[in-house]
């Protein structure tokens, strides 16, 4: 009777082996959102239990979506095998190793010792991953069509170890922080070409990928995040970034939000842009005092936590009504 209602149950929810890697994007953005909400107490004088509430539940869903997509390993490895050599899905494993890198700084204000080994291990973990997924282009005959926004996800993804490793006091850290700001920002130039190439020159992008245009936006903040980390101060170099990543967003926003595009798992796309632009236009308005950065911090801060918010609920939605994981 247990194994009947196991069963039973597996339907009415779908299948682990639907499970899509890019959910993590959604580790991503609760992590960015912890953050995002630590760095407006140092703005506005707010309190940090917002950052610590999201920061715990970012944690949690990481260990339970580790432990899923562990399970879809072990039960259906063919379906993980072609989900990584998808020319496009397989881009969102980088998801992974980029939220270790993320929750480490989550963790690292309770435990500076654990938060350390969990961007050590998130640090190796991100340049293997841009090292394979870099040989793997460098094979040719890749279909110009490929070129979206997930294409940035597992190499440009280093620069958020110096995001996160700013403060870490091993002393290789600079080189490796100065390491991953290299491969991520030559990479996002590169890509970043090819990308808007192909947005301009060919068919639209698919509805589904419609929300990973924000992603375009990342590698402006996160390198605007990385960079005065390193340099630890912002100069017109760091503003020019943040100000580029600014319009984009703004660019992005009407084309993104639109009630054309049906909601799914895609959606997480838009979090942790949107967490990093947050991030980085509160903590630039605290360099400049001016009021006017100092509003369109809040309101993006508003507008971050209302987004994931509403992503969070409707995901719970579609995964106890089946929709989530439907083959």
């Amino acid at each position: 009777m247990q194994t009947m209602a196991a069963v039973q149950k597996e339907r009415s929810l779908g299948s682990i082996q639907f499970l899509p890697v890019s959910l993590f994007a959604s580790v991503m953005g609760i992590s960015g959102l912890s953050l995002a909400w630590r760095e407006a107490s140092k703005l506005f004088g707010t309190s940090t239990v917002i950052a610590d509430i999201c920061g715990i539940l970012a944690i949690v869903l990481f260990v339970a979506l580790t432990i899923a997509y562990l399970s879809k390993w072990a039960l259906y490895p063919e379906k993980v095998k072609a989900e990584f050599k998808h020319p496009v899905s397989g881009n969102f494993f980088g998801t992974i190793t980029i939220a270790l890198l993320l929750l480490s700084s989550v963790i690292g204000v309770y435990s500076r010792h654990s938060g350390q080994a969990v961007w050590i291990i998130g640090t190796v973990l991100t340049l293997t991953l841009s090292f394979v997924f870099v040989g793997r282009l460098l094979k040719g005959n890749h279909d110009p069509s490929h070129a979206v926004p997930p294409s940035l996800i597992p190499m440009v993804g280093t620069i958020d170890i110096s995001v996160a490793g700013g403060s870490m006091p091993f002393p290789w850290t600079q080189e490796i922080n100065l390491l991953s700001l290299a491969i991520g920002g030559i990479v996002a130039l590169v890509f970043f070409t090819l990308i808007l190439s192909r947005l301009i020159h060919h068919d639209p992008l698919p509805a589904g990928l419609m929300p990973s245009l924000f992603i375009m936006t990342a590698p402006f903040e996160v390198g605007f995040l990385g960079y005065t980390n390193f340099e630890q101060r912002i100069d017109p170099f760091a503003s020019i970034l943040f100000y580029f990543g600014l319009f984009l967003f703004i660019v992005m926003f009407f084309k993104v939000f639109h009630k054309s595009i049906p909601f799914g798992a895609s959606w997480w796309s838009v979090s942790f842009p949107m967490a990093a632009l947050s991030i980085a236009s509160l903590k630039y308005a605290r360099f400049v005092d001016s009021w006017l950065l100092i509003g369109i911090s809040a309101i993006l801060l508003a507008l971050l936590s209302i987004v994931l918010a509403v992503l969070f609920v409707r995901s719970l939605n579609i995964l106890f009504n089946g929709k989530l994981l439907k083959g």
